[in-house]
């Protein structure tokens, strides 16, 4: 137990203090820089930071899921979605730094909020596990096509990401479905939708 607690939190500290490894080339990484006013810069950047909390958000309920969840296959399937959604927290948070910002700075408590939210969700059961992780996708996938919208024009290289984001979430989305998710009930879909929009307004400022 001691191990496993040592382990937990490496990846809770790796999450918000480190830089997260990736295997895929950054999406946009070969396309020139936009010429945007520093206004627009700075918006991208305040819309990178919110979705780089995003990612921050899904590494600890996946944490916090795979935690409680009683099935290994579920397990593997959350260990799985959130190695891979590593990428994402590196390719977000280079981008930052190219539009010169900077990482919001509430991710300790992002990151411990879900967590607990994480937990609590597997304690529910591993079909609801599964059905909040696909609700928890459809809905990223939808904030993700607003920021698309809300993106500079000329700011290819950021759009590249968000949209390749936005297809790996579909998958995973998907996947949880087909490993016997269940559909949460409109309730519970509205109150994760009411606190996406606080963290999501909060995180473009801070």
């Amino acid at each position: 137990m001691i191990d496993q607690a040592i382990l937990e939190l490496d990846k809770a500290l790796r999450t918000v203090f480190a830089s997260a490894p990736t295997t895929r080339t950054r999406p946009g990484e070969q396309l020139p820089e936009a010429d945007m006013t520093a206004e627009e810069r700075h918006h991208a950047a305040a819309l990178m930071r919110v979705n780089h909390v995003g990612e921050v958000c899904a590494q600890a309920l996946y944490q916090g899921q795979a935690l409680t969840s009683r099935d290994p296959a579920t397990r593997q399937a959350l260990e799985q979605a959130a190695w891979e959604e590593t990428e994402h927290l590196n390719w977000t948070e280079k981008r930052i730094e190219e539009l010169g910002g900077r990482k919001s700075l509430l991710n300790p408590l992002w990151y411990l909020g879900s967590l607990a939210l994480g937990i609590a969700a597997g304690k529910c059961g591993d079909k609801w596990n599964l059905g909040f992780l696909a609700e928890t996708e459809r809905q990223v996938g939808a904030h993700l096509a607003s920021h698309l919208q809300r993106l500079p024009d000329a700011d290819t290289r950021s759009r590249a990401i968000l949209e390749q984001m936005a297809s790996d979430e579909a998958e995973h989305a998907e996947s949880a479905l087909k490993l016997g998710g269940a559909e949460l009930p409109q309730p519970a879909k509205q109150a994760m939708k009411l606190s996406s929009k606080l963290m999501t307004t909060t995180a473009y400022y801070l």
